[in-house]
């Protein structure tokens, strides 16, 4: 799937999240909007048949219903059970199918025990009414064959579609799992796991990796004037001004609260500043307009840090320099990109030290 088709699909997802909303009333906090996007992205089918149950029963999704499907189907403290719930029943599936094919063996066998003994009477008939018998225990023995193997047959293809969906609700799973719910970007499991690898396979191919990262300039004076919603919009925003920007190999994060990471496989620094321009241009040409009013609300801007593997890396040492052109982006004024390369000597060393 390319880039566009991705964003249009997103759109999609988007604008019927909305208009589910509208429908139900329901006021659009984002764990709400989380609820309609995932609904009508059809990612967690139980939701989704939770929902399509309450909708055909009451007409429309109460706040109610919409705080209890949340904390059902979607809440991060449900994940683990899901897993096991979902775990619980390819474990049973399987054993289904091992009886199945047990059984399907046991058919076999004593197909073949009824085979051997109509050639053994066939050997030793004296007249055709003899032979007749045999010839119609033998069409009686394939005929069972045929009905039980297309039971099997049927069994399986069953089996088979239960197994499908199941791989589907597990990869759901997977998806919420490593994604920031309000920003749709890596969360910081998934941040941290990625930057690990992406330094394992840069040590052993010796290859360049970079990290970029950034943090909103002014996030909390958005918080604390316009309130939460509004400063989950600017999170938004910037989520997907940063997804937008990168591309490839590259992986976009939140890092954690106003911050997020952007990690550059096989990316030299100088390139890497390139990008970190980009996501900064990116971000400053989205303007925040408050929804209930149609009020331009400004600006966002975003200073970004970078830095390089250098020889004797980890991932926190890596980070740390990262943070430190951050931090200097930040004293030197903002929405500015600063290399590690921009640092003093001194500040840079220690940071490896």
């Amino acid at each position: 799937m390319t880039r566009t088709d991705e964003f249009q699909r997103s759109i999609t997802y988007g604008e019927a999240a909305l208009t589910y909303l509208k429908g139900n009333r329901t006021p659009a906090y984002p764990r709400n909007y989380e609820l309609w996007y995932i609904y009508a992205a059809g990612f967690n089918r139980e939701l989704n048949k939770a929902v399509n149950d309450a909708l055909k029963r009451l007409g429309h999704l109460p706040e109610d219903l919409t705080e209890r499907f949340y904390d059902e189907f979607l809440s991060p403290v449900r994940l683990s059970d899901r897993v096991g719930e979902v775990s619980a029943r390819v474990s049973k599936e399987l054993d289904e199918i091992i009886v199945m094919l047990e059984s399907s063996g046991n058919t076999c066998e004593q197909y073949g025990e009824s085979l051997r003994s109509a050639a053994d009477g066939l050997g030793s008939a004296e007249n055709k009414q003899q032979m007749r018998v045999i010839l119609e225990k033998i069409i009686h023995a394939t005929s069972e064959m045929e009905a039980r193997n297309g039971t099997l047959e049927a069994q399986l293809k069953d089996s088979r579609g239960q197994i499908t969906d199941l791989q589907e609700s597990l990869e759901a799973i997977r998806y919420e799992s490593l994604t920031d719910q309000l920003t749709g970007l890596a969360n910081r499991k998934h941040f941290d796991q990625s930057l690990e690898r992406a330094v394992d396979i840069a040590t052993r191919r010796g290859e360049p990796v970079s990290l970029a990262m950034c943090d909103i300039d002014f996030f909390k004076k958005f918080n604390d004037t316009f309130g939460h919603q509004t400063g989950d919009q600017v999170l938004r925003l910037v989520g997907a001004a940063i997804k937008g920007a990168v591309k490839g190999r590259d992986i976009a994060a939140r890092y954690g609260g106003e911050e997020f990471a952007v990690i550059l496989p096989n990316t030299p620094l100088r390139s890497a500043v390139v990008v970190g321009n980009q996501i900064r241009t990116a971000v400053m040409a989205k303007e925040l307009i408050k929804r209930s009013t149609g009020e331009s609300l400004g600006r966002i801007t975003i200073s970004i840090g970078v830095a390089s593997l250098r020889a004797n890396d980890t991932r926190d040492s890596l980070i740390e320099r990262a943070d430190m052109a951050l931090y200097a982006s930040k004293h030197n004024g903002r929405n500015q990109v600063t290399s590690e390369s921009e640092l003093p000597e001194a500040e840079s060393e220690s940071a490896v030290a």
